[in-house]
Order: structure tokens, then C-alpha cells, then sequence
């Protein structure tokens, strides 16, 4: 039964990797100016020559510049908002677009998956949210291949531009998630059953739960801190996958996210719960189609004759 559940949790793990494929389905409209919430901002990489801005405004399909805002990050963001000291502006490449909304929490498209080798969509969207950033649309490019870590750079600077101030202590707590939840799915790219999306999934839920426990209680203690992160590494199926140091990682992550004023924003619990509910309709949206089609049928039964030729 055990290993029939590994089979079924692969099945699981398959959609979930073609939701995060599709989920973000959107793309930033600049051939109209919003006189609601105002022109989308595009910060480049200051480390980009003349041809590669030219390049990268090209790839976030503007037409007209005039119906944008256009910004720079440089070595001393870095310093300010994820407190890399002595940051580099040369090796600032990638770049982002970002345009307020009304509603529906952070959305992020990444337009050039293939030069952003590390950092996924959701991992963008998680931090983001932990850093202060709301309902907002975010694309992000890059002329050639980068880790894309610092691309979230630009969408704090592009926050501050239009008004919004965040908290430095939290960017920097939120730029330790992307590299810690980075590093863990890194580590298990090869490891049987592991599915990067489902630990950006678990990741959100994390601070959910944590939150929730937060305004239920008043306070969060080490070891309300280590069940959450245990019972939803569980639950999503990942407490035989990760080693006990990436669970650890999560667990020292989460006692310094728990002491951010993140923990206490109703607008981040929102935000949260936009993530996770994207995700979750996402999924059930593939699944249903697939069964409409009968695809579903034939992936379940593809499992089930593996799982037929294993017990014989």
C-alpha cells in the first residue's frame, strides 16, 4: 500500500508540475494606460548595455514607452533590500515588469524560463507576498542565463516608486525563503517522488498556518513553529523525501518569518490565501479536464498496471 501511494502521490506530483506550467496564463496589457492603477513599472538589471535593454523591453512586449515607467536596480539595492553587502551592479541582469491590480494577489509569469535557472514562479510569489507585495502582476525576463535571484530586487524598487513603502527587515527574510526553498528543491531535483511545486505549495501553506495560529493565540512559540512545519510537510507528502536538515532549514526560516511583521498582516494572509487557492483551482482544473478528455483515466491506469507488475 505504501508504494501504491508513492505511484498515486507521482500522478499528483505530475499535475502539479503541469499547474505550475499554465498557471499563470496572463500577460501585462501597456498598450493602454490603466488610469486606475497607473502605468506598469519595468526595472532593468543595471548590469544591461543599451542592445540588451533594447532586447529585454522587447520581451515584455512594449511597443510604447511612454506607456511606462522605466527604472534601474544597482548594487546598492541590493545592499538595501537583501542586504547583500557590497551587491554588484554589473551582474544585474534579469528584469522585471509590474503592474498593481485591484485583487487576485501576486501573479507572476516568468517570459524567459529558460535563462531564469533556478527560481520558479510561485518561489517569486511566496517571497514576494513575505517582503509586503500585493495584488500585483509580475513578468520577469532576462536577456541571457542567470539564477534569477535578484529579480524580486526590482519589484520591491518598482513597490517603493509608486508609493508603496516596505519593510527592509522582511525583504531580507523574504529573499532568505527564495534561497532556502531554492536550495532545498536543488538539492532533490534527482530525489524519487519530489516535485518542486509541491514544495512551493507546502511553503505557502506553512505561513498560513502559522499566521492563523498567530491571530488564534496571540503568540507562536518554537514549537508551535516545528508542528506546523512538520504536519504540512507530511501532509503534502514530502516527510520521506526531505532530509531532516532541509526540514530544519524550513523550521529556522520560519522562526525568523514568525518575528516580521508578516505574521501579523491580514493582508498577507490574504495574499497567502490567493497563492494557495490559484494553485488548488489550478489543479482541480487539469484534473477535470483531463477526465473529460479520458486522459485522466489512462495516466490512472498506466499507475495502476506499474503498480499490477510490481505486486505480481
Amino acid at each position: 500500500m505504501k508504494l501504491m501511494n508513492k505511484v498515486l502521490g507521482a500522478t499528483l506530483a505530475s499535475v502539479l508540475a503541469m499547474s505550475s506550467l499554465s498557471a499563470n496564463a496572463f500577460a501585462i496589457e501597456t498598450e493602454v494606460i490603466d488610469e486606475k492603477w497607473g502605468k506598469p513599472t519595468i526595472v532593468y538589471g543595471g548590469g544591461l548595455n543599451q542592445e540588451q535593454i533594447n532586447q529585454t523591453t522587447n520581451l515584455f512586449g512594449v511597443t510604447d514607452k511612454n506607456n511606462v515607467y522605466e527604472m534601474y536596480t544597482y548594487g546598492q539595492d541590493l545592499d538595501k533590500y537583501l542586504n547583500f553587502v557590497g551587491g554588484n551592479t554589473a551582474s544585474l541582469i534579469s528584469s522585471v515588469m509590474v503592474k498593481k491590480t485591484g485583487s487576485n494577489g501576486v501573479v507572476v509569469k516568468i517570459l524567459t524560463p529558460e535563462n531564469i535557472t533556478k527560481i520558479t514562479q510561485q518561489q517569486y510569489a511566496n517571497a514576494a507576498i513575505t517582503a509586503g507585495v500585493y495584488n500585483c502582476e509580475i513578468e520577469v525576463a532576462s536577456v541571457s542565463r542567470v539564477t534569477g535571484e535578484s529579480a524580486l530586487t526590482g519589484v520591491y524598487k518598482a513597490f517603493e516608486a509608486n508609493g508603496e513603502v516596505l519593510d527592509t527587515n522582511r525583504t531580507a527574510v523574504a529573499q532568505e525563503e527564495l534561497e532556502t526553498t531554492n536550495a532545498i528543491a536543488q538539492e532533490n531535483a534527482n530525489t524519487q517522488g519530489f516535485n518542486s511545486s509541491t514544495l512551493d505549495a507546502a511553503m505557502t501553506e506553512i505561513k498560513k498556518e502559522l499566521a492563523e495560529a498567530k491571530q488564534q493565540y496571540g503568540s507562536i512559540d518554537q514549537q508551535t513553529v516545528i508542528n506546523v512545519v512538520n504536519n504540512v510537510i507530511n501532509n503534502y507528502n514530502l516527510g520521506n523525501i526531505l532530509s531532516q536538515d532541509n526540514i530544519n532549514a524550513i523550521i529556522n526560516l520560519m522562526n525568523k518569518y514568525v518575528n516580521t511583521s508578516a505574521i501579523d498582516s491580514k493582508e498577507v494572509l490574504n495574499q497567502l490565501n490567493n497563492l494557495a487557492n490559484s494553485l488548488h483551482i489550478d489543479v482541480n482544473g487539469l484534473i477535470q479536464d483531463a477526465k473529460a478528455s479520458g486522459l485522466w483515466d489512462k495516466i490512472v491506469n498506466f499507475f495502476v498496471d506499474i503498480w499490477n507488475m510490481l505486486t505480481k
